[in-house]
């Protein structure tokens, strides 16, 4: 990691025949025009993004694009929400980029949070068979997880993500400016994903995320960059070792299979993605208990963490047969088997697949009854 006075943090993803930047820092949007310069696209540019990103951030974007690509560009703005995450929507921007002109020498910029820059990914790595894409996310969801690592693709009305490839970008840049205009909701939910984390990985983040609830609640930039560069540390240190998610990447899943099913199950409607991977964390804390691998302190911890953030704790009406029928077909089960990420420690977790589903029941009605 390297930092100047400009808060300018740099992160390298660095794979088997391609590596690439993610930049972190405050105020750092211009940075866009240089990485497209280095990038260099012959072709159009292709920009996605929702309706309610483009109000804020799209003119900026497109004085960039000016700037170094004066071959132009096309733009297709997505309807905002997880529930549009589907295959018309690569159908709908395959329309409109064919119809911009972009061909094989293009690339797309993902202007956008978890669903833009899901959907751009996979749009990008079918397009014409593959253009390379960057990633410009603007929630903390999508900076500290779903920008990174090249998982890409959309939902299907029986489970989350099952449409996708493994596509990585070709850079990231995350500026923090740009959380500024989130809803306190979706702001508040992508730290879910940071004390996942901490959880796995680094207890140092998650004691620094209980001890600063307050400030970083507040949009205090400073004290939120360290856990976003942080977390960009971890994922991207996970994603060298093991790409395709053969073993240890794995783990960035805490909470994911619970919380997959949870969004499937209320059709994207209830639950934002972050508030599901909370109650997911919960529930898989829960498993560690009864397996015998953690001391009950463990989901009280959890709980403790995720409620400063107001993040949803426990789940009265949840639906605990829908559940188990949609993890069942959840794309990380093998040879018929669940695989779950259970804790053994606050930075430490383990792959089990052999989950008794008495088990799994007794934690989801911990999880129901809080």
């Amino acid at each position: 990691m390297t930092n100047n006075g400009n808060k300018l943090n740099t992160v390298w993803v660095k794979l088997s025949g391609h590596s690439y930047p993610i930049h972190v820092g405050v105020g750092i949007f211009p940075k866009l025009a240089e990485e497209l310069a280095r990038l260099n696209w012959k072709g159009k540019v292709g920009i996605i993004t929702d309706s309610n990103v483009a109000n804020y951030y799209l003119p900026t974007c497109e004085e960039i694009i000016k700037k170094v690509c004066p071959q132009g560009y096309v733009v297709h703005i997505l309807p905002a929400g997880e529930e549009y995450k589907t295959i018309q929507q690569i159908e709908n921007i395959c329309t409109t980029m064919l119809q911009g002109g972009l061909d094989r020498s293009s690339g797309i910029i993902a202007l956008g949070g978890g669903v833009v820059g899901d959907i751009a990914g996979y749009f990008s790595s079918s397009y014409m068979r593959g253009i390379p894409f960057v990633q410009v996310p603007t929630t903390i969801v999508s900076q500290v997880d779903a920008s990174i690592g090249g998982k890409t693709g959309v939902n299907h009305p029986l489970g989350k993500n099952i449409l996708g490839a493994f596509y990585q970008p070709h850079s990231v840049l995350i500026d923090l400016n740009l959380l500024k205009t989130l809803p306190e909701r979706i702001y508040r939910e992508g730290f879910a994903e940071i004390i996942k984390h901490g959880i796995i990985a680094d207890k140092e983040l998650f004691d620094y995320c209980q001890n600063n609830a307050e400030q970083l609640i507040q949009k205090d930039l400073d004290c939120l960059l360290y856990p976003v560069v942080r977390s960009c540390e971890i994922k991207a240190d996970i994603v060298m070792k093991d790409e395709k998610e053969q073993n240890i990447r794995a783990y960035l899943n805490y909470g994911h299979t619970f919380g997959h099913a949870f969004e499937a199950v209320t059709h994207y409607k209830t639950f934002l993605h972050g508030e599901a991977v909370a109650l997911g964390m919960i529930t898989a804390s829960e498993v560690g208990v009864l397996l015998g691998y953690v001391p009950e302190e463990v989901p009280l911890q959890h709980r403790e963490a995720l409620r400063k953030y107001h993040l949803p704790i426990k789940w009265d009406d949840l639906p605990i047969d829908d559940v188990m029928e949609t993890m069942k077909r959840d794309k990380k089960t093998k040879a018929g088997k669940l695989r779950f990420i259970i804790p053994r420690k606050i930075g430490e977790v383990s792959i089990e697949s052999d989950v008794p589903e008495d088990c799994i029941r007794h934690a989801l009605k911990k999880t129901k009854t809080g």
